[in-house]
């Protein structure tokens, strides 16, 4: 069996809970839910919406644990957008910094690449 997408999960680390589902829900326009832990280690998440059951559709939360700092990776998560310029004019306000504006990657379309109020670094896609 060919798998479609092979990401299925990702956890963005955060060492303020609160101002990173803050900055989330203002930069994407979307609201995020608390999810148990799974571990029963003291993590705590946020989920983005998302169907896990949906092969090649990943899913994705904030994640809050000892010992796992947010920032200074070199993993970029990009979100979808319908045009990156209207995520990215909401940032600044939000309390992150763009990193990147909006530029042209060809016929794959268009990403900005922005730093979040933890200092992760992800990057924002569209086709327009």
């Amino acid at each position: 069996m060919k798998i479609e997408n092979p990401v299925v999960w990702f956890e963005i680390y955060v060492d303020d809970m609160e101002r990173a589902t803050s900055f989330y829900e203002k930069v994407f326009k979307t609201e995020l839910s608390e999810i148990g832990d799974p571990t029963n280690e003291g993590l705590k998440m946020m989920a983005f919406p998302g169907n896990m059951d949906s092969q090649g559709k990943a899913g994705g939360a904030l994640a809050k644990a000892e010992g796992m700092p947010a920032g200074g990776n070199s993993t970029v998560v990009y979100f979808h957008s319908e045009d990156c310029n209207i995520e990215e004019a909401r940032v600044k306000d939000a309390g992150g910094e763009v990193l990147r504006s909006k530029m042209s990657i060809g016929e794959f379309g268009f990403v900005s690449i922005i730093k979040d109020t933890e200092g992760n670094m992800i990057g924002i896609h569209s086709m327009k």
